[in-house]
């Protein structure tokens, strides 16, 4: 199993336990990766760091001082 952080903008927008699904972008030295329909945005990862699933499990919701943040975990 693999948890990823994602940053969220609003709160409410999937809960723990949600099944979500991700789409990979890349820039020329970076990839980063969007919870569709644009609920929230990973940080950036080498090509050696990818995340392989496109489909991971919401299991927690965190919010601080920078916002709200969802960690996901992955299969693979």
């Amino acid at each position: 199993m693999r948890k990823e952080e994602f940053k969220m903008e609003r709160p409410g927008l999937v809960e723990i336990g949600q099944r979500v699904s991700i789409v990979e972008k890349s820039t020329v030295a970076f990839y980063y990766y969007i919870i569709v329909p644009a609920v929230a945005m990973s940080g950036n990862f080498s090509f050696s760091d990818r995340i392989m699933s496109t489909e991971g499990t919401v299991v927690d919701i965190r919010k601080n001082e920078k916002g709200y943040f969802v960690d996901v975990e992955f299969e693979a």
